[in-house]
């Protein structure tokens, strides 16, 4: 199994969650992490190859929250974040942009 890796304030982002969102975001990381697929997912290419969202609809509202698994030996969590209309904001956008630019120099650091 892989392991997480939060970039920037994911890791803050996601316990700001309501509960139920923040259980299922736990669950659905969790699979990410075995090697499977989320059970609400799309790609996000315009974030960066390999990204994706996971989407989370609970009883408190709609959340994403941004990977990518295809980088280094981890799953990297770049964004999470509650959306109020089924687009997603450009400035979620732009920042697990700059977040994903962030991890892979981190990589390349290594």
């Amino acid at each position: 199994m892989k392991p997480a890796r939060f970039v920037g304030t994911a890791r803050a982002d996601l316990a700001g969650f309501p509960k139920a969102a923040r259980l299922r975001a736990g669950h659905e990381r969790f699979l990410v992490q075995a090697g499977r697929e989320p059970s609400d997912w799309r790609p996000m290419p315009s974030i960066g190859p390999g990204v994706c969202e996971i989407r989370i609809r609970v009883s408190a509202g709609a959340f994403g929250v941004f990977y990518v698994a295809s980088l280094g030996e981890a799953v990297s969590v770049l964004h999470a974040c509650r959306k109020s209309t089924a687009r997603t904001a450009r400035r979620d956008v732009a920042l697990a942009a700059q977040r994903y630019r962030e991890a892979w120099a981190d990589l390349l650091a290594r």
